[in-house]
């Protein structure tokens, strides 16, 4: 990027500028797809390396204020994109999105503040910029939201502004904010500063080596990975090659006088930020490093999300303090994972749903590749004829197309199912979750909202007849489970028991979109353990019993109109005995044509009728399941192991004859 092109998109503050004129841009081809998912996955890799590269031609002293500027590789790519603002660290130079770039801006209208080397603007003077760039936008946009970025000294910006105006619809995401300043060894960096003589300041070195990344670690993690270690010496290499060449472009980026004016700034934005936490309204995600050798970021972490009202927190144990520059961290997948992008008011599980990009998609099932090699699923399909089929070839292909089957103890079917149809048959899976899986809570005994990222990123919504109905009208593959929680905490004995409500809940919804229902079964818990320990057990000893009360009371309450067993829904942990792993077996019935019935189901008894044949076909393709596994000499890992050990670890291995 050559500094006139680089010039011709800043733009003073003073000069007005609205979200309006940037270039909207529709979809590509799949070709332009697959460019953009180049650029993207490059541009992560070489986050710092671009960072110093372009920073020497932003540093250029020119006399001008702090100031907006729009990378030129950004551009609004969906219709109503928000606008978000990036406020720099203590560098200034408004490139620490650097990476993200291409990524953002096919989601945002995406802004950067530059603050020059030369430039002396107090705290509370930039605050007023920032302050002023916001309200004017949300004057002509009030019903998006205004993302405001901040790391280090910017997410100290960020609070500040979003202190002042609180009326605003503001989401902050703050990566290692400097609010902890105070408690950090920086603030012992200015006497140090003042006694020693010379340009360079002695403390670039030291921050340099916090963002280089450990090169054993790099190492270690990619021959983990799989990756060719020639490559990754290569990279480590070019990296150094690239640290070692840019040291005078740091000492331009901070010399003496700016790093001990920006110290001096850090500590009165700490203490100004940090006075006004209880004024925040706005949402806000806290991202914090744990080998963060600036500021105890972690600590801050969790000191913030119990003084701000609306605060997530997410954690990046091995991450240093620029955070945004390391290759690991993707902001967009981040955003993704947290549901923290909303076009509108409120988010929208399926009108602000994102889908994942293949390198996304690839990430999270590699995260779950244990469970699909253990259990080394078999998958059957029916034709539109009634053909049993191995493989997915009978799932349709066009939505919207409504999947409604058994759930296993503990949902351990899930992985698998997704994962295959996804990777077999480029179909995401949109799973209708429990609600607990999106509930935000600061204490509490369920597990850490955190642990579900990864189901978010690839599509789960929350129960809710609503959200069934956007999917459905969005011509989406969704995955229904009836039973619930009940079914995936089952008692002892009850293994492929269903455990539906007595009346159709979804028969008349997939009728009026026209929707295939295709019915299947999923069998296979019993082979790889055996619950010794149940709900009934539990509730005899009075620790238990109030715990699994005020663990069920803390998660959302579903079907609490419904009766029968269905209604009992209390959340627990069974006690499960491992067994050597068998197989998961899986078999998607005859897809169950609803459209052109759309009167028809309107009837109740028709649709009573509908929905006990669609139970019926699940049951029986859990007993067609349960008696072919019967002759499958591959059923247990030991004789897998052999197989693989004889025909190589890639090979398929083969399951009973249809």
């Amino acid at each position: 990027m050559s500094v006139d092109r680089v010039s011709a998109t800043f733009v003073a503050a003073e000069k007005e500028i609205t979200a309006e004129t940037k270039r909207e841009e529709g979809i590509g081809t799949a070709e332009t797809e697959k460019v953009w998912e180049e650029k993207e996955k490059k541009q992560l890799r070489s986050g710092w390396k671009e960072y110093l590269e372009q920073a020497k031609e932003l540093i250029v002293a020119d006399g001008g204020p702090a100031r907006w500027f729009s990378p030129l590789e950004c551009g609004s790519r969906l219709v109503n994109s928000p606008l978000m603002l990036f406020l720099p660290g203590i560098d200034g130079v408004g490139l620490g999105l650097i990476s993200h770039h291409q990524k953002l801006g096919r989601i945002f209208d995406l802004w950067c503040l530059h603050i020059p080397v030369a430039d002396r603007t107090p705290f509370t003077d930039l605050v007023k910029l920032v302050e002023k760039t916001v309200r004017s936008e949300y004057q002509r946009s009030p019903n998006r939201p205004i993302y405001l970025v901040g790391e280090s000294l910017g997410g100290c910006l960020a609070l500040a502004v979003a202190a002042r105006n609180p009326d605003i619809d503001l989401v902050l995401i703050l990566a290692n904010p400097a609010t902890s300043f105070s408690r950090s060894q920086l603030q012992l960096v200015t006497p140090l500063l003042e006694a020693l003589p010379g340009s360079l300041s002695p403390a670039l070195p030291n921050i340099l080596s916090l963002t280089a990344g450990d090169p054993l670690r790099l190492v270690l993690d990619s021959v983990v990975k799989g990756l060719p270690l020639q490559n990754t010496a290569r990279e480590l290499i070019e990296d150094f090659t690239t640290f070692a060449s840019s040291l005078p472009v740091l000492a331009d980026i901070l010399p003496k006088e700016t790093l001990m004016w920006k110290l001096k700034m850090l500590k009165s934005a700490s203490a100004y930020a940090g006075s006004r936490l209880y004024a925040i309204k706005a949402q806000t995600l806290i991202l914090c490093s744990g080998n963060d050798q600036l500021l105890p970021s972690q600590q801050e972490g969790e000191r913030l999300i119990q003084l701000l009202h609306n605060c997530d927190i997410r954690k990046f144990n091995d991450s240093g303090h620029f955070l945004f520059l390391e290759g690991s961290i993707d902001l967009v997948t981040i955003l993704k994972g947290t549901s923290y992008y909303r076009r509108g008011k409120y988010h929208d599980y399926v009108s602000d749903f994102v889908p994942p990009t293949p390198d996304e998609a690839k990430e999270v099932i590699e995260s779950n590749s244990l469970i699909n090699f253990v259990t080394s699923s078999v998958m059957l399909s029916t034709l539109e004829d009634g053909t049993i089929v191995k493989g997915l070839a009978g799932i349709p292909s066009e939505g919207p197309v409504l999947f409604v089957g058994y759930h296993m103890l503990l949902g351990l079917e899930l992985v698998p199912l997704v994962s295959r149809i996804f990777m077999e048959r480029n179909i995401l899976v949109r799973g209708i979750a429990h609600p607990m899986m999106f509930m935000k809570r600061k204490n509490g005994r369920l597990p850490d909202i955190s642990s579900f990222d990864t189901f978010r990123i690839m599509g789960a919504v929350p129960v809710a007849p609503s959200n069934l109905f956007k999917l459905l009208s969005s011509k989406s593959h969704v995955l229904l489970y009836p039973g619930g929680m009940r079914e995936a905490l089952h008692r002892k004995g009850e293994e492929y028991k269903l455990f539906w409500p007595e009346q159709s809940e979804f028969v008349r919804m997939a009728a009026r979109f026209g929707a295939k229902i295709v019915p299947f079964g999923a069998v296979g818990e019993d082979d790889v353990g055996q619950v010794v320990v149940d709900y009934d057990d539990l509730v005899k000893v009075p620790y238990f019993k109030s715990e699994i009360e005020s663990l069920t009371n803390e998660a959302k309450q579903l079907r609490t109109g419904s009766s029968g067993e269905v209604a009992n829904q209390q959340v627990h942990m069974p006690g499960i005995l491992p067994k050597v792993p068998g197989r998961f077996y899986y078999y998607f019935g005859k897809p169950i044509v609803t459209e052109g019935r759309k009167q028809e189901l309107k009837d109740r008894e028709k649709s009573q009728e509908l929905y006990l044949e669609v139970k019926s076909e699940v049951e029986n393709c859990i007993a067609y399941l349960k008696e072919k596994r019967e002759s499958d000499p591959y059923r247990s890992i030991l004789s897998r192991l052999l197989y693989q050990a004889t025909h190589g670890l890639t090979s398929d291995i083969p399951t009973f004859e249809i």
